[in-house]
């Protein structure tokens, strides 16, 4: 295929993978506005000048992936010839007026859960903007502090392995990125009054917890993420969530395949103005 420019909006918490060390799931938009999936990417082991940030333009050769059959997913053919391109930066209300445009201007913005489940299940698509009609709680959850045994165990011999024969890249210092021991998630009602309650999988959630540990300690750090995610992003701001099926329960047609792998916040705009 011909290259092709994506703007990059998701990037989820890394999990273990036996062939690439770790893998996040990266997703974002066409120009034309279309959702698109790029996986596998292993993130943290592009070269520097590779690694993409949220919200910047990339090109990239992508090609269908055809192990997985949910209709966004395709992959890149060659990652060391990604070329980053322009940021729509974050921070002032200016800024989010040109995110808005390209993100919410162009695509369809769901509020039942039910109507999107049914489009999932036929293979319609995988990934949305949803709009919930209320964030009613946030819910902490202990987790597995540790990654299961047996998968790390074959990563670290991997990584191993690959520090001692891939001579083009070193690996020494490589780390595999620590397990989160929470769980986080949002409670939510559509339009239709259906609650919900659906983990949150994005980088960004996982990264601000583990930089609130170091700084205040575990328990004040939950309360931190709480703030934010809570306090901060579902009372005081336009709040949208952007839902991916998971490949698993995806292709099980499972009666809610959907997570929520990152959240769209802009402020609210009490002219009435979208744009």
């Amino acid at each position: 295929m011909a290259k092709q420019r994506v703007l990059i909006t998701v990037k989820t918490y890394p999990t273990l993978s036996d062939k690439y060390l770790e893998l996040p799931c990266t997703a974002g938009f066409r120009e034309d506005g279309s959702w698109i999936r790029l996986y596998p990417v292993p993130f943290r082991l592009l070269e520097q000048d590779k690694q993409y940030k949220k919200y910047q333009w990339i090109e990239a050769d992508i090609a269908k992936n055809k192990a997985d059959s949910r209709p966004e997913s395709f992959k890149v053919i060659n990652t060391a010839e990604i070329k980053l391109l322009d940021e729509i930066s974050t921070g002032k209300k200016r800024d989010w007026a040109e995110r808005k445009s390209l993100i919410l201007g162009k695509n369809t913005i769901y509020t039942s859960l039910a109507d999107i489940i049914k489009l999932a299940h036929s293979d319609t698509l995988s990934l949305v903007i949803f709009k919930p009609a209320s964030i009613d709680d946030f819910v902490v959850e202990k987790a597995e502090a540790d990654w299961p045994a047996a998968k790390l165990d074959g990563v670290l011999s991997s990584l191993k392995q690959a520090s001692l024969f891939k001579e083009e890249q070193d690996l020494s210092e490589f780390k595999i990125m620590p397990k989160l021991p929470y769980k986080f998630s949002y409670r939510f009602k559509d339009a239709q009054g259906k609650s919900s309650t659906l983990m949150i999988e994005d980088w960004e959630i996982g990264q601000l917890y583990l930089n609130c540990v170091k700084k205040y300690g575990e328990q004040n750090a939950v309360a931190k993420v709480r703030e934010k995610y809570f306090d901060d992003f579902a009372k005081t701001k336009d709040l949208y969530l952007f839902l991916g099926t998971t490949y698993e329960w995806h292709v099980r047609k499972a009666p809610n395949p959907f997570v929520i792998i990152g959240t769209f916040h802009p402020p609210i705009d009490n002219q009435g103005n979208l744009f």
